[in-house]
């Protein structure tokens, strides 16, 4: 059949022949054995309703093996026979322009290219899914393929409950991921309730389609190291043949060396999973591949030595490498660690002392004695971080859980006080105070033609509106002008595409709508060929409640509320978003964090422009003002300037308190 008729089919009406996995592809780790035998029998039935009643004898015990051999029923057999990836958005059957464009985005998702375990529907984190099964994704591309501007499809959690008729000012797609009742949103019950089909982690951009590859945490990464760098060196100095130690090289992880030759410095990361670190030295990303930790000591001292800007990646564990690298006295001048530690206990990181293999085995067979292995050596990669640090090394907590979870294993990571972490979240140091109160963030495009040259037109338009606002910035904002200027004239010469021709720049609300304002009229015009989707990573200025992460240099108390990324999606949904996304989890764990996220197309019409405008404006000046009223200073600035630029705007500002009022009260 044809790409498009299988895409409209959705459910086939013949039971295909049944698939096996690929065995030459990265493939999610066998999950947690949770549930009883009743609730085994309600996972296959869960599953089962998505086909007819004559398939179900032949597909229970299908579904059963796959239950046990790898904890869900991914339901390989109905994995599509055409190759997945972003196509040029006419290649889609649709009725809605704005929906081909979101099939385009759900394919580069899954992506081989892009996504981590692509045959489990994993686009990266470990877990971070775009549908739970492959039923759900042919469902939902066939109701995308009918659907008219005036409908809405509604997805709990992949499932696609179904196209309601809606209005042309509604968003397309409403999505919702691992919406849980709040007592039930521990590690465990996010096994057993994906398990049982009903629920998902989304993570920040997998399960609302706006992952873009790598290249959004390069971007991400590099401004971090820059800024930490800045904080770090003396003014002048440069980063050349300093080193930056981390982990991590599978899914958004494996972004780091890139950054790291951007920043212009020497970077270690380890990484376990051999596949992964080969993965990403052959697409790139890494420049070297050294599997002996004597000969990674040699090489680091030689790279510090001539002051290279290089990248390397260690096949082993993290921990082996602090450890050697203090007793060899090797200087870090920065370290992190980006392992997927929301996810400890099923693949997220692996401990020291054991092999890749090893710990695969015994996570599937013993998971609490795999348990015990992640917590003793998150206290020794502590403890040698600590005594790095004594030697003046920056370490900071890049949102993973690092800290939280070295916390709950015992080690010695908590201040004086015993309430806070001894070292910061990157960005309770550098991007909440540098950016995030400001109002810039990951503001990303996709080109929907598939056309390099529309991406590097973009990229001049986004490059010239850029410096023409870098004309009246004031200076708390210049220095973020100016990298992210420098970042988008020479983005093209990193080739940073994976998968669709998408790119990434921070921008603050002023930026965001212009540089958009200036594709639509390019679109309009026939300079750009075809629509562009606008979204962001949800780890931005107001998508996101996250205490140990987004929101952790907010210091009112009201780091813990989630109400700023609900308020975040309510309103981006009426004032215009193509679709619209909350999760629970992504980033720094289930139950930890809320994300809300956004898609918008531009078509060159009025229409967009309007949307852009009211929907790009709102989207960033919630947070601003929520920061704002924590008494951020950066954020205070901001929204007074907004006030300013914006009659209609009306924001509650705080009124500041004497320390002296309070001082002898208590």
């Amino acid at each position: 059949m044809k790409f498009q008729d299988q895409i409209k089919q959705g459910i086939p009406p013949n039971l295909p022949a049944k698939k096996q996995r690929n065995p030459f592809i990265s493939h999610a780790p066998k999950r947690k054995d949770i549930l009883t035998t009743q609730e085994k029998k309600l996972a296959l039935r869960n599953a089962l309703r998505y086909f007819p009643q004559e398939w179900h004898a032949e597909l229970a015990p299908e579904f059963l093996a796959e239950l046990k051999e790898f904890g869900r029923i991914y339901m390989y057999r109905f994995m599509p026979d055409y190759p997945i990836f972003a196509r040029a958005i006419e290649s889609y059957p649709a009725k809605s322009k704005q929906a081909a464009a979101i099939m385009l985005m759900i394919q580069n998702n899954l992506d081989p290219a892009v996504a981590q375990h692509p045959e489990e529907l994993i686009t990266y984190g470990g877990n971070g899914a775009v549908f739970q099964n492959w039923g759900q994704y042919l469902l939902t591309m066939k109701y995308l393929s009918e659907m008219t501007d005036e409908q809405t499809l509604h997805l709990y959690s992949g499932h696609p409950m179904g196209l309601f008729p809606s209005s042309k000012e509604a968003p397309r797609v409403v999505l919702t991921n691992g919406m849980m009742i709040p007592n039930y949103s521990k590690p465990d019950d996010w096994e057993k309730f994906n398990a049982l089909g009903v629920t998902q982690y989304g993570q920040m951009t997998a399960g609302s389609f706006m992952y873009i590859g790598p290249q959004g945490i390069v971007h991400g990464t590099t401004i971090t190291v820059m800024n930490a760098f800045r904080k770090k060196l003396k003014a002048g100095e440069s980063p050349k043949g300093k080193v930056f130690l981390t982990a991590g090289l599978g899914g958004m992880s494996g972004a780091q060396p890139k950054a790291g030759n951007i920043a212009g410095c020497v970077t270690v990361c380890a990484e376990v999973n051999p596949a992964a670190a080969r993965k990403r030295h052959e697409q790139g990303w890494v420049d070297e591949l050294i599997e002996d930790l004597g000969e990674l000591v040699i090489r680091v001292k030689k790279a510090k030595t001539n002051e290279e800007v290089v990248s390397l990646a260690f096949i082993g564990n993290i921990v082996d490498v602090w450890e050697r690298f203090d007793a060899e006295n090797i200087l870090v001048e920065l370290g992190s660690d980006q392992t997927s530690l929301h996810n400890p206990w099923a693949g997220g990181y692996y401990p020291v002392g054991l092999s890749f293999e090893e710990s695969n085995q015994l996570m599937a067979e013993n998971p609490e004695a795999f348990k015990v292995k992640v917590q003793e050596s998150l206290r020794r990669q502590a403890t040698a971080i600590n005594r790095h640090t004594a030697k003046g090394t920056y370490f900071f907590d890049y949102g993973n859980a690092f800290l939280l979870e070295a916390s709950r294993a015992g080690a010695e990571v908590m201040a004086e006080n015993g309430i806070d972490f001894q070292y910061p979240s990157y960005v309770q140091d550098i991007l909440g105070p540098m950016c995030f109160d400001y109002g810039f963030g990951p503001f990303r495009w996709v080109c929907t033609s598939g056309k390099a040259e529309d991406l590097k037109k973009t990229d001049q338009i986004a490059g010239a509106v850029l410096k023409e606002l870098m004309k009246t910035a004031p200076d708390s904002i210049s220095q973020q002008m100016q990298d992210n200027i420098a970042w988008i004239e020479e983005v093209e010469k990193n080739n940073l595409v994976v998968g669709s021709q998408a790119r990434i720049l921070y921008a603050d609300a002023e930026g965001r709508a212009k540089i958009a304002q200036a594709f639509n009229q390019a679109i309009q015009s026939g300079e750009i060929s075809a629509p562009i989707v606008l979204g962001r990573d949800h780890h931005d200025v107001s998508g996101t409640d996250s205490p140990y992460r987004e929101t952790s240099n907010i210091y009112d108390g009201s780091r813990f509320t989630a109400d700023m990324a609900i308020q975040n999606v309510i309103g981006d949904s009426f004032r215009g978003a193509t679709w619209v996304s909350i999760h629970n989890g992504g980033g720094v764990g289930w139950g930890e964090v809320i994300n809300g996220g956004f898609g918008l197309v531009l078509d060159g019409s009025r229409e967009a422009e309007r949307r852009l405008k009211s929907m790009l404006f709102y989207d960033v000046n919630n947070g601003i003002a929520r920061r704002a009223w924590a008494r951020n200073s950066g954020s205070m600035e901001a929204i007074q300037r907004e006030m300013d630029r914006s009659p209609g705007l009306k924001v509650t500002v705080p009124n500041l308190v004497d320390d002296e009022v309070l001082e002898d009260l208590l």
